[in-house]
């Protein structure tokens, strides 16, 4: 929802869940790198002539900080980054002193208190983003999830409804998964909302019911970064050119932290899930073929993707189509973090509340306001966002 009138997003912070994570680490090195002039801002929609114009937050201008719960520092860990190929390591003497300061701003991050009600836990993350905003002069800030995949949420009575998930919060130390839990402090913080991964986070219906309540806006979830950004790029070809694909395969080698996470069959769910879901929105459940991911260490922070299409032409006669994808997943991610913190703070200025779906160009699997089926088809996507960004889509 948005009202007519347009307003500057005002200074803006970005909060990040998992602040010292590779995709963090890259963000706010990219921010500062972009910020000086150190490098052009490649891979940044934001930064693309149609969204000239949008009002959206100088990235030069932005104020980082965060919660995590490991201590390694983030010039440590951009060091670290640089080694694995994620980005030049010349370009470190220029971005430390912006990794000094976002680092002097990250918090330890939330950790299962068995003998303590969660909202305990709750209350001390939204007073960190509060102190936060109040420390900097911040006119809004936008929390990102960007934290490690959570298998799904088990199911708890207390998720269907806000009164319900407040009770329980007060006496009871595992009511909200840890993804939903940063999102409520967030939403209690009044903070705009963008969930990066395909955790839970913020779809729990009880959140969604804070989030209208207090008037605030949220994207989401799963950032469409490598494969499934072709496939959603693929996919609505051969729907348009009438071409029945009968199997899409596809197989994930990929290291680093991400990778140890997607380890677990759990947290690979979540992916696998979200990772399918526009490929069955563009061509229908009847297509076959499974996505696996595997975590190979001495990949590092690389991945490669390789899909197996098998479709169908005219008179029934087979043919296939591959395709390699090979990338850093933090340096495909992070400028995507920071457009949708811009694009989200702009939103918000413009009075936007409840899910976002004009930026559903992001996610691997949209968010929606009526729980009906997201657009899953790239171009289309990117029209609409620049459609909404330019005053036509309001």
């Amino acid at each position: 929802m948005n009202d007519t009138s347009t307003r500057e997003p005002g200074r803006t912070g970005v909060w990040f869940v998992g602040a010292r994570g590779s995709v963090a680490t890259t963000a706010v090195a990219g921010a500062a790198a972009v910020g000086a002039g150190l490098v052009p801002p490649v891979g940044m929609v934001a930064e693309l002539d149609e969204f000239a114009d949008a009002g959206l937050p100088p990235v030069d201008g932005l104020v980082f900080g965060g919660h995590d719960v490991t201590d390694t520092p983030l010039p440590k860990r951009a060091e670290q980054l640089a080694a694995a190929g994620v980005f030049p390591p010349a370009l470190l003497s220029g971005v430390e002193a912006a990794l000094r300061a976002a680092d002097r701003e990250i918090r330890p991050g939330a950790r299962p208190a068995p003998d303590r009600p969660q909202r305990e836990a709750a209350e001390a993350l939204t007073a960190d983003i509060v102190s936060f905003r109040d420390r900097h002069g911040l006119d809004q800030v936008v929390v990102v999830n960007v934290s490690s995949t959570e298998p799904p949420a088990a199911p708890h009575p207390a998720h269907h409804g806000l009164t319900a998930l407040e009770a329980a919060l007060a006496d009871t130390p595992h009511v909200l998964p840890t993804s939903s839990l940063y999102a409520y402090a967030a939403l209690r913080a009044d903070c705009g909302y963008v969930d990066f991964t395909p955790s839970p986070g913020i779809r729990l219906p009880a959140l969604r019911e804070l989030a209208a309540l207090r008037g605030l806006p949220y994207a989401g979830s799963d950032g469409k970064t490598g494969e499934t950004l072709v496939r959603t790029a693929l996919g609505p070809m051969f729907a348009h050119r009438g071409l029945r694909v009968r199997s899409w395969s596809g197989t994930n080698l990929l290291g680093g932290g991400d990778g140890a996470t997607l380890a677990d069959p759990e947290a690979a769910l979540s992916k696998n899930t979200s990772k399918r879901s526009g490929l069955t929105a563009i061509l229908g459940d009847q297509v076959e073929g499974l996505t696996h991911i595997d975590y190979v260490p001495s990949m590092g922070e690389l991945k490669t993707a390789w899909d197996h299409i098998a479709f169908e032409g005219f008179l029934g006669t087979p043919m296939t189509l591959q395709f390699t994808w090979q990338g850093v997943d933090s340096a495909l991610a992070a400028p995507l973090v920071l457009d949708l913190a811009r694009f989200l703070a702009r939103a918000r200025g413009d009075g936007a509340t409840g899910p976002q779906e004009q930026l559903s160009f992001f996610f691997k699997d949209p968010v929606r306001a009526d729980g009906s089926p997201a657009e899953h088809r790239l171009v289309t996507q990117f029209e609409t966002l620049r459609a909404w960004y330019s005053g036509d889509g309001r």
